[in-house]
């Protein structure tokens, strides 16, 4: 199973396979056929030619491009489904899940293709996949094509979590061809080339378990074990028990996960189980929003009428994902007191996550007794006025910035009042605020919440921009986002607009799971 590929897969038609010097390996497509369907991807019509709408150079410098990759033609074909990388094995991958809480029943790739890993300097590969190359077994009525602005919004998405720290799937690039794409109206076609250690989400187990393919199952597990989690097979916890070890440790990181998003405003709007990542990264960015105002309540996906999926629901619905994901497991654990005590390290981990991150928000370097209670304190301001959620941190991050250096003629504190009309509620909070504070050294506070409050974040209305400006064929707009996104901490003089309130307009974006 760790041999690596050496054979091209077959070309499509009488393209030649494009060589980029890397190498391949496709470890999950030898689980099996259960597993994965094999098959090339779908090109693209002649008539239509791909083009480039964005690159991370990050991410080709972590696969080991060469700096001209943006420039290949080849590459191009290739990274659109119209040609075969030499050395990737293209294959769908099955799964199924729970979809706004019900039972969706088989689910799968169907419009994604996992070409295989891709390997470093060492054997830990990272997975690339084609999201939007055409149809697969699992396509279900869907024509395995994605569209121009959902596909804009993933690449920037990815890149822009990743900078902000946050565990992420990240992505290469996105083409578009001219082909026409029916959704609500004709779109524009194109392929999103996403980059993860892992594709491997809850419903792949669910899948099985749900068939009672009990072998199968364990095959799969033993594989993610050895693959990410070998520290299972040697724990003493959970009475040695390597798949509640597993569950736990899933259990954790998905915590963590839930924390990030929590203190940096991030709605996902569509957790369902086959969206949820067994190494705990955000996967699959759909009708996802960064808070504007701040409301607990938010609902970013149009099509979530029920709320499910609300900003503040998502700490529930994750711990509910896993509980799926416990009973997907059980008949390989074998023991549910054992089950459950893995899924609850979710909910003795996410309190202490969610709280150390808003220490740093609020610059708190020390831990006190009342620190929760403050902090309960300014969401409640926050959430009296909806005030903004992004731009509320970043002035609050400056005030103490310049407070610690007694900068003369400092506006901080009034441009951080300016954004609540109940000022009288608002300066008794920051008093209480201001006198915790401190005890903190106030350089090394101010120091932090630069680094984690950021001044750009993907809005909604950003995304919009760029995705208008693309279907003029301008990708500048993509571009431009993507070097803020990429370093979201930095000031970036002559962006203020990029990092200001939204407008009014930005109100009437409705984002659902169409794509």
């Amino acid at each position: 199973m760790s041999a690596v590929l050496d054979t091209a897969t077959p070309a499509q038609g009488d393209t030649a396979p494009v060589q980029t010097g890397l190498r391949w390996i496709n470890r999950y497509a030898r689980l099996g056929a259960a597993y994965a369907t094999a098959l090339a991807p779908q090109p693209l019509p002649t008539s239509h030619p791909p083009y480039w709408v964005g690159q991370s150079r990050a991410v080709g410098d972590l696969l080991g491009l060469t700096p001209d990759w943006t420039a290949s033609s080849e590459l191009l074909a290739a990274l659109s489904g119209n040609a075969p990388l030499a050395g990737s094995a293209p294959v769908a991958t099955v799964y199924s899940g729970h979809q706004f809480g019900v039972w969706a029943g088989q689910l799968g790739d169907g419009r994604a293709l996992l070409l295989g890993e891709v390997l470093g300097e060492t054997e830990n590969g990272l997975e690339i996949q084609l999201k939007g190359a055409g149809r697969t077994p699992y396509s279900r009525m869907g024509d395995g094509r994605a569209v121009l602005r959902s596909s804009i919004r993933e690449f920037l998405a990815s890149e822009a979590m990743h900078a902000l720290g946050v565990p992420t799937t990240r992505a290469l690039c996105v083409t578009g061809s001219d082909a026409p794409v029916r959704r609500e109206t004709i779109e524009i076609a194109a392929v999103v080339t996403r980059v993860a250690p892992s594709f491997i989400r809850f419903g792949h187990f669910e899948h099985f378990a749900a068939r009672e393919q009990i072998d199968e199952l364990r095959v799969l597990a033993d594989y993610v074990i050895e693959r990410y989690y070998p520290e299972c097979r040697t724990t003493d916890a959970y009475q040695g028990n390597a798949y509640a070890a597993l569950l736990a440790a899933v259990s954790e990181r998905t915590a963590v996960l839930l924390g990030h998003w929590q203190a940096v405003g991030f709605c996902h709007g569509v957790m369902n189980t086959d969206n949820m990542s067994i190494l705990g990264l955000t996967l699959d960015y759909g009708p996802y929003q960064f808070l504007d105002g701040y409301d607990p309540g938010h609902i970013c996906n149009h099509s979530d009428t029920a709320g499910r999926y609300a900003y503040a629901r998502q700490p529930n619905v994750a711990y509910w994902n896993l509980h799926a994901l416990a009973q997907a497991l059980l008949p390989l654990i074998e023991d549910e007191t054992l089950a459950q005590a893995a899924v609850d390290v979710y909910r003795e981990r996410f309190p202490l996550e969610l709280d150390a991150r808003y220490r740093a928000k609020l610059g708190l370097r020390t831990e006190q007794a009342d620190d929760r209670a403050l902090l309960e304190a300014t969401l409640r301001v926050l959430a009296q006025e909806r005030t903004d959620y992004t731009i509320f941190w970043r002035r609050l991050s400056r005030h103490v910035a310049d407070s610690a250096t007694d900068k003369p003629g400092s506006a901080g504190a009034q441009n951080l009042r300016d954004l609540f009309i109940d000022t009288t509620a608002f300066d008794a909070w920051l008093r209480r605020y201001e006198a915790r504070l401190s005890q903190e050294n106030a350089q090394d506070s101010a120091n932090l919440m630069l680094r984690v409050n950021p001044k750009f974040v993907l809005r909604n209305w950003l995304g919009e921009q760029a995705i208008r400006q693309a279907r003029d064929k301008d990708y500048t707009g993509v571009a431009r986002l993507l070097t803020l996104l990429e370093r979201p901490f930095d000031e970036h003089p002559g962006f203020e607009a990029e990092a200001g309130f939204p407008p009014d307009w930005a109100s009437s974006i409705e984002i659902s799971c169409s794509s």
